[in-house]
């Protein structure tokens, strides 16, 4: 073979070697960029903070543990690093001087932890991507949290850090989050039932013991309902303000709607506006509470009412008119329930205690505003709807008993038969 073309052909199988060591090298970062987009659960971040994750990014090399709580945090998956809150040049890794150069935050106070947050927390333009507000630090500087904080300087004030925690922030709908609503009051029990702190300021520590016996605090924690309110439902997480008398009744009224128009409507509402009475705390405590019983109405009149006073006996009525009410929406579901067992069709009829109900339920907010004349419209429902349903109970009932009289005529006259069968047979056979 001439020379020429062995060249050509040793230059051929030169080219095609390569070709394919080079499609045998991409294969497998293909492969392996398949795997990492399938795998990953979480939305694409820059590939410096993929390094930090994959153990490469130079801080860790010291500080591991902080790794360990800060890639379980939502920061992380922003791409947020050690250097970006701390400062310091994370490629320096061969002393801790020059990993540590200015400006560089190590241990930041209380206050600096404040500014440090707000450096991207009070910007709306980065806020607005995750649909979060940037006025948290404004409210916080006129919250008491805030006034002990900026104006008295004290370390008994909380920081950012005191609820959200600092390397492992998680959102509030995250179950492990300690402000998701079933943390959020042992969150703010850290402080507010620490005896030692809350004598320095005068308060007391009995809030967290009374709210997790309140209605709310039950609703919450045994019912799981997560609608139910917790610490910062009244009194607001970065604010966190107590609420002053005259406005209880709109706070309260955030989730209780029907009872604030009720009660605004009555004599109670400009009576709380003026300052005579504390709103909803007339009658139900802040932290605890409490439902009132129907039968004890009146009793919760007489906190404030003379007996013999023209008041108590509006609380007197607004009481019978609630428990006839209450009676008669129990005799009620009991003639459905007796209904079932007798075997009668009850579909319709469960759709009128469904009515009863819905008016008995109206009773409830409607009670605020004092208004005898709208309690008894709505108890007259409720008393029309239970009255038709044990009506069809009574009538199931004595039909249930001819019925049974009925048989028994029959087994008589059956027994009858029988007997004078028996005996025109032996007669027979004598």
């Amino acid at each position: 073979m001439s020379g020429p073309v062995v060249s050509i052909l040793v230059g051929w199988l030169a080219g095609m070697g390569a070709m394919v060591g080079s499609m045998g090298e991409a294969s497998p970062r293909a492969a392996d960029r398949v795997t990492l987009e399938v795998r990953s659960p979480r939305p694409a971040v820059p590939q410096q903070a993929r390094r930090f994750a994959d153990s490469e990014y130079g801080c860790i090399v010291c500080h591991a543990e902080k790794r360990r709580d800060f890639v379980e945090g939502i920061h992380e998956q922003r791409g947020i690093q050690c250097h970006d809150c701390h400062g310091g040049d994370p490629g320096e890794i061969e002393t801790a001087q020059a990993a540590h150069r200015r400006p560089f935050l190590g241990d930041p106070t209380k206050l600096e932890i404040v500014e440090l947050c707000a450096s991207c927390h009070s910007d709306p333009n980065q806020m607005r991507a995750y649909g979060l507000p940037a006025d948290q630090v404004a409210e916080m500087r006129a919250s008491r949290h805030g006034q002990l904080l900026f104006e008295r300087a004290s370390d008994d004030a909380p920081t950012c850090t005191d609820c959200h925690d600092s390397h492992t922030i998680r959102p509030p709908e995250d179950v492990r989050s300690d402000v998701h609503p079933t943390n959020i009051i042992t969150t703010c029990a850290a402080c507010h039932a620490d005896t030692d702190m809350m004598d320095r300021h005068g308060l007391g520590t009995d809030e967290f013991s009374e709210y997790m016996q309140s209605a709310h605090g039950t609703g919450l924690f045994e019912r799981r309902n997560l609608a139910s309110p917790s610490c910062i439902s009244c009194h607001g997480s970065h604010s966190a303000l107590t609420t002053e008398g005259t406005r209880v009744a709109d706070v309260c009224g955030q989730c209780h709607v029907l009872a604030r128009d009720a009660f605004y409507s009555g004599p109670h509402g400009p009576a709380a506006l003026a300052g005579d009475m504390p709103g909803c705390l007339g009658c139900h405590s802040n932290h605890g509470t409490e439902r009132t019983s129907m039968s004890e109405i009146a009793v919760q009149c007489e906190h404030c009412h003379e007996s013999g006073s023209e008041a108590l006996a509006l609380g007197i009525q607004i009481q019978e008119r609630v428990t006839v009410a209450q009676d008669n929406l129990q005799w009620a579901e009991e003639a459905v329930h007796e209904l079932v067992r007798a075997g009668r069709e009850v579909f319709d009829t469960r759709f009128r205690l469904i009515s009863a109900r819905t008016a008995f339920g109206q009773i409830g907010p409607a009670q605020h505003s004092l208004d005898v004349d709208a309690l008894e419209d709505l108890a007259r429902q409720v008393r029309t709807i239970s009255r038709g349903i044990r009506d069809q109970h009574e009538v199931s009932e004595e039909h249930r008993w001819e019925h049974k009289l009925m048989l028994i005529l029959i087994w008589f006259l059956a027994l009858s038969a029988c007997l004078l069968a028996w005996f025109r047979l032996r007669a027979v056979r004598e």
